[in-house]
């Protein structure tokens, strides 16, 4: 479906078939052709085995096939990478070591080429970055070599961890272990889809076509802007109202918070239900930092309950200067505004140390060390 969705989006078939001869393999060829599945046109991709592995492949085979190929070594690189996620999560779901792993499943000649060829495939599209929705696995049961197993299966539980998943359709496997590990990956970040301007839109067909529901895998493609911005990120934000918390309690709950990885914490007053005063805690954090600040606020507050939504950012390009001082060095925080403006502000904690130690007001050290900037930035203009 990967492969079928990059061609149609524009992959050139040619340079797909003449990189992957690059493997050394002679025991397949490639058919695209056009289908459709439900209301969709898609692009369907098969993988026609001639000759060999009819066997499944070890996980050091694969390596040594890979090394022994010509590729260039970001395709190499990730491919593997596929193959040791895989063997990984094969590994836990059957209670086998990673290197003792066969791939009943994936390794054989088309899933191989598939693998490869979908990395080969960004890689000829010069994609940098691939953001995906949430994976929709899928429902009921499915025969594996394995025995029955529940969708989704135990490889692509184990590959799903961390990854927004959901269930809808008909009761099937939508998600193969392959297709969860390539996603994991090629992909920088999982959520809505992103802000782009798009270029071209390619749909890749599943080989089921069941009733009523387009079993098709949609890719975009959008060029990278040139336009010099605002870097834009991701955050979490995760609030929950606290009326019965000592107030003693936030200074330390503020420095745990800081402690796992938060970006930014914040007390806001509010009044809440029977007119209580209360306090609103917020705070910031990359999703991967997520459960570590939910752990601090259910152990260190009174919370029964968080509110948690991801948000867009537009941040600043900044850098710190050093600057000396009378009492000792003080860093500036430089924020680059645009049109070759700019705004300071020297680090308290730097300030603070040199005012401790020196006995002067922390107010005086905190100008002198703008002053000073002030000056050093002149002199470089002149």
């Amino acid at each position: 479906m990967v492969l079928g969705a990059l061609v149609s989006a524009g992959l050139p078939w040619a340079q797909l078939v003449n990189g992957l001869k690059h493997l050394k393999l002679n025991s397949y060829r490639l058919r695209k052709r056009e289908v459709r599945r439900g209301a969709l046109h898609a692009t369907k991709v098969d993988v026609l085995i001639q000759r060999g592995f009819h066997r499944p492949l070890t996980l050091s085979r694969i390596r040594r096939i890979l090394s022994a190929s010509t590729l260039p070594d970001s395709v190499k690189k990730q491919s593997r990478s596929v193959f040791d996620q895989l063997a990984e999560a094969e590994g836990l779901a059957h209670r086998v070591d990673s290197r003792d792993v066969h791939f009943h499943e994936v390794g054989v000649v088309d899933s191989f080429i598939d693998v490869v060829g979908s990395v080969l495939g960004c890689h000829l599209l010069n994609v940098t970055r691939v953001t995906a929705s949430a994976i929709n696995v899928g429902a009921g049961t499915i025969q594996t070599s394995h025995g029955l197993l529940p969708v989704p299966g135990p490889a692509v539980a184990a590959l799903a961890k961390g990854i927004p998943i959901y269930s809808d359709g008909p009761r099937c496997e939508l998600a193969t272990p392959t297709g969860v590990a390539l996603l994991r990956t090629l992909t920088s970040e999982f959520g809505p889809v992103s802000v782009m301007a798009t270029a071209s839109i390619g749909y890749g067909a599943g080989d089921r076509d069941p009733e009523g529901w387009p079993n098709a895998l949609r890719v975009f493609l959008s060029e990278e802007s040139t336009q010099v911005g605002r870097p834009t990120d991701r955050v979490v934000q995760i609030e929950t109202n606290l009326d019965d918390l000592n107030p003693q309690t936030y200074e330390h709950v503020m420095e745990r918070l800081f402690s796992v990885g938060a970006v930014d914490v914040a007390l806001i007053p509010v009044i809440m239900k029977r007119s209580r005063p209360g306090v609103i805690l917020s705070c910031l954090s990359g999703r991967d930092r997520t459960d570590a600040v939910l752990e601090v606020l259910f152990q260190e507050t009174t919370a029964l309950g968080v509110r948690i939504q991801e948000l867009a950012r537009q941040i600043l390009p900044r850098r710190f200067v050093a600057v000396k001082t009378q009492g000792g060095i003080v860093r500036m925080k430089v924020a680059e505004v645009g049109a070759e403006w700019e705004k300071a502000a020297p680090e308290h904690a730097d300030c603070k140390k040199v005012a401790d130690r020196t006995g002067r007001p922390l107010k005086d050290v905190m100008e002198e060390a703008m002053l000073v900037y002030r000056q050093k930035q002149g002199k470089s203009k002149e």
